[in-house]
């Protein structure tokens, strides 16, 4: 990559200043300046394409198993297989790994089990024969069967069991924000300060002087689509080097499968540019800075019906009486976002209204008009686990139960 191109994706100029050659130099103390320098890949990329541009046999695949770690982060790694193995989750084998390695397992009992649940098209190693290498989502068990503790995904899976008629819809807002490779600058932040202009021109925005990370949201975008995972768009978002996309609508516990494997994507995307992602819902704290969220909307099958709007309310209802509940597993660190500033609400309070992004709950002004569609929670935050977050709302609003009635924080009409 050259360094001009380099300097347009951080957003600085000022972290490519020269430095002075000299020819005694190592070529590892070369590397390690390279390796610190965010959009410089330290490896020659002319010659990653060369043995990218090997051909694959055509009855072989390769397969990267992902999964969700101990610290709801993603790992993987590769086997090869028989191309007709990659054709349904069902024809895939089971798989382990050393849980002791990622917190998941004993040292003296590590084997954690692999269970392929969804498959996706690589975009990281595409063909031109007609045969898809893949990426296989997977949850994590025992080698007696058993999910281990990290396993959200079965938590989600036995929350949706049984209740397919609901057909619940979930469509996620995931938010996230570019560092360089110091973890401490943010794209488009001079380093060790911030930005002179205060919130407003980066959201939704253009020109260099705003919008920090188009390329690699842009490149993200790309590879979800060709993954076949439902990404329904991006924008720039309020803070500078912050950056959002939205997977959706999916059903059910589909919807935490297909945003876990984009988070993988997303960082793989980071990897190549060279750029540091964190999903900590606030990134910084100092300052008049909103914070990045998982923000969650859902709708089930009585929602989209005439009338809807009733089912909606009553769902809302049963949301605010278990508020603590789901403050409690909507992410690490949510607190520091939830202060009722910055298109939020208190963490300590519940409240929902029409038009109202300073409400824990948010129903659309389209939903309102037409009494029927769906509502927003706002609560969660950008590191939530989906599994989680989905399987929580999802057995909250489906209870059977009486609670009581919540009085709106409507916004008037502009």
């Amino acid at each position: 990559m050259k360094l001009a191109v380099a300097a347009l994706l951080v957003g600085s100029a000022a972290a490519f200043a020269p430095v002075a050659f000299n020819p005694r130099q190592s070529s590892s103390l070369s590397a390690e300046l390279l390796s610190k320098q965010t959009g410089i890949s330290s490896l020659d990329p002319s010659v990653i394409a060369s043995y990218a541009s090997l051909g694959l046999p055509a009855d072989k695949i390769l397969a990267e198993y992902v999964w969700v770690d101990a610290e709801g982060g993603t790992r993987s790694k590769t086997r090869t297989l028989p191309a007709a193995k990659g054709e349904s989750v069902d024809k895939l084998p089971k798989w382990n790994f050393d849980g002791s390695s990622t917190g998941q397992a004993p040292g003296d009992d590590s084997e954690v089990i692999l269970r392929p649940v969804r498959i996706f098209r690589d975009p990281f190693r595409p063909r031109s024969d007609g045969v898809d290498n893949i990426l296989v989502m997977c949850d994590c068990y025992t080698p007696a069967g058993d999910a281990i503790e990290s396993n959200t995904r079965a938590v989600a899976e036995s929350q949706f069991e049984g209740k397919e008629d609901e057909v619940c819809w979930f469509g996620l807002e995931q938010e996230f924000t570019l560092f360089n490779l110091d973890e401490v600058t943010p794209l488009g932040w001079p380093k060790g300060g911030m930005p002179s202009r205060p919130q407003g021109p980066y959201y939704c925005s253009v020109g260099p002087e705003n919008n920090f990370g188009r390329q690699i949201t842009e490149s993200l975008y790309r590879a979800c689509l060709y993954a076949g995972i439902e990404i329904s768009g991006t924008n720039g978002e309020v803070m500078p080097g912050q950056q959002e996309y939205q997977v959706g609508p999916c059903v059910g516990i589909d919807a935490g499968d297909q945003l876990m494997m984009s988070r993988y994507i997303l960082q793989r995307v980071c990897e190549d540019f060279q750029v540091y992602c964190t999903l900590h819902p606030k990134p910084i704290v100092d300052g008049d800075w909103n914070g990045a969220g998982m923000h969650t909307n859902v709708s089930t099958k009585a929602m989209r019906e005439e009338g809807g709007l009733k089912d909606i309310k009553e769902a809302i209802y049963k949301l605010g009486a278990k508020h603590a509940e789901h403050i409690a597993v909507y992410g690490e660190g949510n607190e520091l976002r939830l202060t009722g500033k910055f298109e939020t609400a208190s963490v300590d309070e519940f409240c929902y209204g029409v038009a109202n992004r300073g409400a824990s709950i948010r129903i659309g002004r389209d939903t309102e008009a037409e009494g029927k569609g769906y509502f927003e929670d706002r609560r969660p935050s950008s590191n939530a686990d989906p599994y989680v977050v989905c399987g929580k709302i999802f057995d909250t609003i489906t209870e059977d139960v009486e609670v009581p009635v919540i009085e709106p924080m409507n916004k008037e009409e502009a």
